[in-house]
């Protein structure tokens, strides 16, 4: 096995790795800690550290000096059994001059995939000169298990599929404005596409019919891989229901109960606090995610419905029936992860008097942000709505300003509570 490993190791460092799109995540290293790459699976989380291992070279490191394994390569499956300390001694082995005198730059993806990664990590880092990377396609690795097992030695960071902007470096288009009406006009079909297509980097490319083939067999790695057998999930079923139903119920309320009936209705007998479970692996799995509703209470905001969104907002359309999402919930789902990759802290916001505001952001400074998203603002009454629902959300908040976002209407909407902004899609997503 120790010499596989070398083999292994030896190969990679002559490896010219494939560094693809430049991604906006920038990653600060902190000395004596691992620097944890997290998010869904096929997102680039890959590509992202090979962008890192041949930064490292293009700077002078030496490739003796980097020691990447995939875990998710068969060869290495027997480490699951005789342990990642085989890791260490093979590569010393190679190289018994480095240890303790030059740094080892370690990359380690998808880690997740054998037990005991943990200590193994926090060992590494107390013991030996190195710099550590990590992938895993887990937010457990951000959660539980850093917080349990590696005593605050690691830094995660969050990747999600495609930005619209990381899209327009794709396609080799400058997305910095001002924009000459020539550039936005290009801009503008560019956006057409990635509504089409998403931000998988995968699919990008690809036509319809492959696209939605390979969304497909996304889903049900994430479910299979990352859930049903990772949990060992007695219901199987029960939660490849309950996801494509999620799917299905993009950008709208949700609640146990319903959810819970929902599946008793499809002949699942599994319980409330089972459902709660799989929506928390489901988010574990960056899958989904929950939007609570902003109250100063966290039960009153726990105990109300829930929004669910999805990863990508086309990988619902490759997933979902098409019965209950439309448009207009894409479009939110698309908003909702361009908020979610500036921040944690989102919420939904209802009025004193019912209206609702789909987003409300707080910053890390604690300042607050609204955001109303609506396909067009030309039907009277959906302009008065809308105006009207962020009006008071804007007064009772003691904000003088929000946001909606539309996917072509753009003005200044000046209002006796603050300053409205319409702004169309895709300029907002090159503007936040």
């Amino acid at each position: 096995m120790i010499q596989l490993i070398q083999e292994i190791i030896l190969d990679a460092q002559e490896k010219s790795w494939f560094t693809g799109t430049k991604r906006s995540l920038k990653l600060k290293v902190v000395p004596k800690k691992a620097t944890v790459l997290i998010g869904v699976r096929r997102c680039g989380k890959s590509t992202r550290i090979h962008q890192v291992l041949e930064g490292l070279k293009s700077d002078g490191v030496n490739p003796k000096n980097i020691l990447y394994l995939n875990f998710f390569d068969d060869r290495l499956a027997n480490l699951k059994t005789i342990g990642l300390d085989k890791v260490l001694e093979a590569y010393f082995l190679l190289y018994p001059d480095k240890r303790n005198r030059e740094k080892i730059y370690c990359f380690f993806d998808e880690i997740q995939a054998v037990p005991g990664w943990e200590s193994f990590i926090d060992r590494l880092l107390r013991t030996e000169n190195c710099e550590v990377y990590i992938t895993g396609s887990s937010a457990n690795m951000l959660s539980k298990e850093i917080t349990t097992e590696m005593r605050g030695r690691a830094l995660s960071w969050e990747l999600f599929p495609f930005s619209f902007g990381e899209y327009l470096d794709y396609r080799g288009l400058a997305s910095n404005p001002p924009f000459s009406v020539q550039k936005k006009l290009e801009i503008q079909h560019a956006f057409e596409s990635y509504w089409d297509c998403g931000g998988f980097p995968e699919v990008v490319d690809a036509d319809k019919f492959l696209r939605i083939k390979i969304h497909q067999e996304y889903f049900n790695s994430i479910l299979f891989r990352d859930l049903i057998e990772r949990y060992d999930i007695p219901h199987p079923r029960a939660i490849v229901d309950l996801a494509r139903r999620l799917m299905d119920s993009a950008s709208t309320l949700y609640s146990l109960n319903n959810l819970t009936n929902y599946l008793k209705s499809m002949g699942h007998k599994v319980p409330k606090s089972t459902v709660a479970d799989f929506l928390m692996w489901l988010e574990d799995a960056y899958f989904l995610f929950t939007v609570r509703l902003y109250d100063a209470s966290f039960s009153k905001s726990n105990a109300n419905p829930k929004k669910i969104y999805a990863i990508d907002h086309a990988f619902i359309r490759s997933i979902s029936s098409g019965i209950l999402v439309n448009s207009g919930h894409l479009l939110e789902n698309l908003v909702f992860i361009a908020l979610r990759r500036l921040n944690g802290k989102l919420f939904y916001y209802r009025t004193e008097r019912g209206t609702e505001v789909d987003f409300l952001m707080i910053n890390e400074s604690g300042d607050k942000e609204l955001f109303q998203v609506v396909e067009s603002m030309e039907n009277p009454s959906t302009r008065q709505r809308e105006i009207h629902s962020l009006k008071l959300a804007m007064s009772e908040l003691g904000l003088n300003r929000g946001t909606i976002i539309t996917r072509s209407d753009e003005e200044q909407i000046e209002t006796d509570r603050g300053k409205i902004e319409v702004v169309p899609v895709w300029r907002f997503l090159l503007t936040i």
